[in-house]
């Protein structure tokens, strides 16, 4: 958990060092950088539009790559070569905005395309094997969606596809989560529906869980840890409990 005097975590499974990024050769959207994060905690990322959130989610599986830096894994090392970035990749799971679904796909096709990564290129162009498709449909019914495992993703509600989406995700039996503002497209019923399902599955598998977040209450709700950032830098970091207003007005501005 996160060791306070050293800034650091014990039992970290992913770390990030010296990481920088700068877009379009002079936009600095992430200042130099020094994380880690436990196996066993839900850590959000939280802070207002365009404080960096999403880029630092998105470095962590080189989605957005570091300028300067390097971003290291438990088991695997630095995500320097094709192959540390392929194994890391086919163990993280990935929840975004937008569900990222195929709508024209049933809800039962496109969670079994959390596995087509652990097969080669010539295998996943036949069927999965039974065992696959049972996989699947047990991911579906933790979600709560097994009755709608025949039905096209294009018919489901928007939280009904962000509960696919995190079925898809762990059907790939991930050693890592990662949620892109997971719930910024859904009401606040849906909302808090997915972020339970989320933090309670990543729990009770033991998954870590870094989530980027612009609600404060979802954040103290559902977080064991927060890090907060403002213009690509951060300015916070531990539990919810010690989010105060000097720490708001880090985040969000004076006026918070």
């Amino acid at each position: 958990m996160l060791d306070q005097t050293a800034g650091l975590v014990r039992n970290a499974f992913v770390e990030i060092e010296g990481v920088e990024v700068v877009y379009a050769g002079s936009t600095q959207a992430l200042k130099t950088t020094d994380l880690a994060f436990a196996d066993d905690s839900v850590t959000v990322l939280l802070g207002p539009s365009g404080a960096g959130k999403s880029t630092l989610l998105r470095v962590l599986n080189h989605l957005v790559r570091p300028t300067r830096g390097r971003v290291s894994v438990r088991d695997i090392g630095a995500l320097e070569t094709n192959r540390a970035l392929r194994d890391h990749r086919r163990q993280t799971g990935m929840i975004f905005q937008q569900h990222q679904l195929i709508g024209r796909l049933t809800a039962l096709q496109n969670v079994l395309l959390g596995r087509i990564g652990h097969y080669s290129f010539l295998r996943s162009l036949f069927p999965l094997p039974d065992s696959e498709r049972r996989w699947a449909l047990d991911c579906l019914a933790r979600v709560g969606l097994f009755e709608k495992a025949l039905e096209r993703c294009d018919a489901l509600s928007g939280g009904q596809q962000q509960r696919v989406g995190i079925a898809r995700a762990i059907a790939q039996r991930p050693k890592l989560v990662l949620a892109d503002e997971p719930v910024a497209s859904l009401d606040p019923a849906s909302s808090d529906r997915v972020l339970s399902l989320l933090r309670d599955i990543c729990r009770q598998d033991r998954i870590p869980a870094i989530i980027s977040l612009h609600q404060l209450d979802y954040a103290r709700t559902y977080a064991d840890r927060i890090v907060g950032l403002s213009q690509g830098a951060i300015v916070f970091d531990g539990p919810p409990s010690d989010l105060d207003s000097d720490s708001l007005a880090r985040i969000y501005g004076p006026s918070a």
